[in-house]
């Protein structure tokens, strides 16, 4: 199959010293992350069979390996790498489940948050859809978590049931509140109990990691070890990121459709509710996701004087003249 991008053709043998390791543009600048993650969250990765996401695969650790498929052109590499990294973990190489991937975030996030902001107005679709949102996120954040170490059954179990219960009750708690102010302020409870429930359920899903840490490298990336507080880091950055990234989504859709809905055309027609409010926060969203995860470097860096003692201690002997470390921050 082809891996041609925008009609462009290399000639000649291909170089082999593209470094395919990190992302195509500067991750140093803003834009140069929010065209990376425009390419990790294009939501037509979702569709990609599993036979192309393995050509994609070997494509991408054959040329790491020094092997260059014959004919292969630079923008057919960078797009193997792009499909690559959309379907597999960085730090594991395991394919992730299809629903916890970057590029499922748009299609799932769309259709949940659409029906969060329809059906706010009884407990029980209250207690539903944040059930079914936290779920989904719970997937997300354990499909996306830093470092490669495994967490057992138990822990994801009870890591789930505290985000999840925490996060309903946290809707239920703004949802009561919001009975004694106007009805506008009603239709921003959903987006009020997300945020929140985003500090309650991803630190919950990647405890393992603030206990353990994550590992931590130098400039080359060789492993110096493994850092809760970079744990930290990386989790306060991505709790900043969902949140941002919901604020488009939860925040400008009520507002539209507070307005539509005195309109005698939606008032004729109320089954459009729901579709007009999904389209309106799938719109938001193709644009947030990609973003609010480029608000801060997906190789995150922390000075060494920031980690643990210890850690601090052990890279001084081992690597004397290294001063900052990097991780994988998850998504």
């Amino acid at each position: 199959m082809s891996w041609e991008v925008n009609g462009q053709r290399m000639s000649g043998e291909l170089s082999r010293n593209i470094n395919i390791k990190e992302p195509r543009w500067d991750q140093g600048t803003f834009m140069g992350r929010a065209r990376h993650f425009f390419m990790v969250t294009d939501p037509r990765n979702v569709l990609l069979s599993s036979e192309t996401l393995d050509e994609a695969k070997v494509i991408v650790e054959d040329y790491r390996a020094g092997i260059v498929k014959p004919g292969l052109t630079e923008d057919e590499l960078w797009r193997a790498k792009y499909i690559y990294d959309s379907a597999f973990h960085p730090d594991t190489g395991e394919k992730m489940l299809v629903i916890g991937r970057m590029s499922a975030q748009v299609p799932m996030n769309m259709s949940i948050t659409g029906c969060m902001l329809t059906f706010y107005r009884t407990t029980p679709a209250v207690v539903f859809w944040q059930w079914v949102n936290q779920s989904f996120n719970a997937i997300v954040n354990y499909t996306n978590r830093s470092g490669d170490a495994p967490i057992t059954v138990n822990q994801l179990g009870a890591a789930y049931v505290s985000a999840t219960t925490g996060a309903v009750v946290t809707a239920l708690g703004l949802k009561s509140l919001a009975m004694r102010l106007p009805p506008i302020v009603s239709r921003f409870v959903p987006f009020a109990a997300v945020a929140a429930a985003n500090c309650i359920n991803i630190p919950f899903m990647r405890q393992r990691e603030l206990k353990y840490g994550i590992p931590v490298t130098d400039e080359n990336g060789n492993r110096l070890g493994e850092s809760a507080s970079a744990a930290k880091q990386a989790i306060v950055q991505v709790v900043v990121s969902r949140i941002g990234m919901a604020v488009p989504a939860m925040a400008i859709p009520p507002v539209i459709m507070n307005a539509l809905e005195k309109r005698a055309f939606m008032k004729r027609f109320p089954i459009l509710n729901a579709p007009v409010q999904v389209g309106l926060v799938g719109l938001c969203l193709v644009f947030a996701t990609p973003l609010c995860c480029a608000l801060f470097p997906q190789k995150s860096s922390m000075s060494v004087s920031g980690l643990e003692a210890d850690l601090q201690e052990r890279i001084r002997q081992t690597s004397p003249h290294t001063t900052t470390v990097y991780f994988n921050k998850g998504l």
